[in-house]
């Protein structure tokens, strides 16, 4: 359900619910700008899915250390920009759909405003909160709203290269909504936010070799922008540099901000759009664009297919018989398989919480194809580890990778070629495989160790 108007209770104090979810940010959030419009008072509040701090099937955590680091930055800047507008953040761990309704009655509120999910495990909460309360909810996370696509759902194309032209040729993008004025707020006793210690998390210091210090927050998030766009120019270079290997600039890095909703894709595309406007257009500037849209895609494949992105076989239905190996999937996760090439990648991924593009195709490949394990176990240690972790654009990427997604041929990858044409003197190997204090043995089983207490 989209959100929509409706008028205030004349005689009463109308109050609501923001739940904030991905969409950790003031500027162009929809759902926030209805709510603080259609009610008196707000209640911005944000749940931490308790069942994201337990191991997933395969028995690593579902949300790892640097992704939850980032997380709580974000929070805390979302925190200080709330406060800013006179309102304030009210954090809670649990499971949002139990949670909402007691806060909700607690402070005498009406209606949740939120930013609409698509896939599986968001939806059967969406549904089961809708079930108790009045819903309303925007769709924050992308370019254009699904009415507003020249397909309806159902049909949206198989292959991304008519998604794309069609969405091109017809779809206009928003322009990114400003923030509200102000955010007149349900009055509550304030608490600091967690530590990561109080939530069970050893927090892994902070590795020399990694591509940027990142940090969470929609003041990061802008601060990258200008920087990758206005400050340096490096976007007008994009494409040429974007299979880069080693530092901050060869590739924008925004996904790690989109992933929590930091910064939204319109403000980014219109962004884009300035820049060529003012300084320069060319392959580069459009290509930023273009994968603004495959991102864009990802979900638009999650609400067609629904559960099947998750399945075996993927979107495809192929009867494959995956092998699940421990030893070899140990190999793979700790970057000691032998295949230098692989081995450094997973090596940043495991140190770090971050992957270059052009490594996350390589090592997806190694795995389905060389070692062929399922492609669903290396979807979930993504999850687990990536700061930029995002349901659709991992699990389409994936099926992509293991040939039962949007992708009739089988994409295997000569790790040694892609060695030789991206790392040609070996100094993104030397780097992350050269001998240092730490096992990366040790390591992975100190970020799969069990989460030892939750603080609620």
């Amino acid at each position: 359900m989209c959100c929509y108007t409706h008028q205030k209770n004349s005689t009463a104090m109308s109050k609501a619910i923001m739940w904030f979810r991905n969409d950790l940010r003031l500027t162009d959030n929809p759902a926030l700008n209805a709510a603080v419009q259609q009610h008196d008072e707000i209640l911005p509040v944000y749940i931490l899915d308790e069942r994201l701090l337990r191991p997933g099937p395969w028995g690593f955590p579902r949300m790892g250390a640097y992704r939850l680091k980032f997380l709580l930055e974000s929070l805390a800047d979302l925190q200080e920009d709330l406060q800013e507008k006179g309102s304030q953040l009210l954090f809670k761990v649990g499971v949002p759909e139990t949670m909402l309704p007691q806060i909700a009655q607690s402070y005498g509120c009406s209606a949740v405003y939120a930013s609409k999910e698509y896939t599986h495990e968001e939806l059967q909460a969406e549904e089961a909160l809708q079930a108790k309360l009045e819903c309303y909810f925007s769709h924050s996370l992308l370019l254009t709203a699904p009415d507003d696509l020249p397909f309806s759902i159902d049909q949206v194309p198989e292959v991304f290269t008519q998604f794309r032209k069609r969405v091109e040729k017809y779809a206009r993008i928003p322009d990114a909504l400003e923030p509200p004025n102000a955010i007149p707020t349900v009055g509550f006793a304030s608490e600091p936010l967690p530590e990561m210690a109080s939530l069970g998390y050893d927090c892994p210091e902070a590795d020399q070799r990694a591509v940027l210090p990142f940090k969470g927050g929609a003041l990061a998030a802008y601060d990258r922008l200008d920087h990758y766009l206005w400050d340096t120019d490096h976007i007008a270079t994009y494409k040429e540099t974007r299979n880069g290997l080693i530092g901050a600039d060869y590739s924008s890095k925004f996904s790690l901000w989109l992933a929590h909703g930091c910064i939204s894709a319109r403000a980014i595309w219109h962004e884009v759009e300035a820049y060529e406007a003012e300084r320069k257009s060319n392959s580069s500037t459009y290509w930023m664009k273009f994968e603004l849209l495959w991102r864009e895609y990802f979900k638009y494949i999650a609400m067609k297919h629904g559960r099947k992105i998750f399945f075996p076989g993927g979107i495809q239905d192929k009867a494959v018989r995956w092998r699940d190996n421990d030893k070899l999937f140990h190999k793979w996760a700790t970057g000691t398989t032998g295949d230098d090439f692989v081995d450094a990648n997973m090596r940043e991924l495991l140190y770090t919480g971050f992957m270059s593009n052009r490594g996350r195709q390589n090592v997806a490949s190694y795995l389905v194809h060389q070692l062929k394990q399922d492609w669903r176990k290396g979807a979930a240690w993504f999850e687990a580890l990536l700061i930029d972790y995002d349901v659709a654009s991992n699990y389409g990427n994936w099926m992509y990778a293991g040939g039962v997604g949007n992708d009739p041929r089988d994409r295997v990858f000569n790790t040694q070629k892609q060695a030789r044409d991206y790392d040609k003197d070996g100094a993104y190997r030397k780097r992350w495989l050269q001998q240092d204090k730490r096992s990366p043995n040790a390591w992975f089983e100190r970020l799969t160790a069990p989460i030892q207490s939750v603080s609620k």
